[in-house]
């Protein structure tokens, strides 16, 4: 049995915010691996213009090769219809019975969590890693689900200085004609540039 670690996201693109969550998460919750799960289908972002999964894939690839512990995953881009957490983390119980699944995201993401799709079942198959700028008052969420057992033992905060780094913050950089250098691994800027992906 290990514990696994899954970072879902549009990763659109991926940068420095996401790999340093990835791999905090990794060391202080002792994740043995850490999926990087390109969403195929984000049903929260209907009508929203965003990167092909293969070439967002592709940035995810560049961004992690240099670490074992990270593999990028093809689980929800090859599913069809949206890409709904909870059918990913079903498939991934199904196909690892034994491992304790850990799902990275954002605070933000907290916030909006019993908006998901089935987010109780969500809660039930994996535990929730959420990950918080230094300074947002992530613990007030928290308090006020103080009557939930199910989110206090389920639900790990953690701080992560470097999230103050934005995809959407990165894409309109890029449509500016402003730098982007430092904000994300220097191979998926070369993919950007080379793919004009933003501009």
């Amino acid at each position: 049995m290990q514990r696994l670690g899954i970072m879902g996201g549009t990763f659109d693109p991926i940068h420095y915010g996401h790999l340093v969550a990835a791999e905090m998460a990794r060391t202080e919750f002792g994740l043995g691996r850490v999926l990087f799960m390109p969403t195929g289908t984000p049903p929260h972002k209907a009508g929203q213009r965003i990167t092909p999964a293969e070439s967002r894939l592709a940035m995810v690839e560049l961004a992690i090769a240099d670490n074992p512990s990270f593999e990028a995953s093809r689980l929800e881009i090859e599913r069809q219809g949206p890409s709904y957490t909870v059918d990913t983390l079903r498939q991934l119980k199904q196909a690892r019975p034994e491992d304790e699944l850990y799902f990275i995201t954002g605070t933000d993401a907290l916030r909006d969590l019993f908006s998901w799709h089935e987010p109780r079942e969500i809660l039930h198959l994996a535990h929730f890693i959420a990950a918080s700028r230094p300074g947002f008052a992530a613990e007030s969420m928290l308090e006020q689900a103080s009557d939930d057992p199910l989110i206090l033992t389920k639900v790990h905060l953690l701080e992560v200085p470097a999230l103050a780094i934005s995809s959407t913050d990165i894409r309109q950089r890029v449509s500016r004609g402003r730098s982007i250098r430092y904000l994300l691994p220097e191979t998926v800027r070369d993919y950007i540039v080379r793919h004009r992906l933003y501009f």
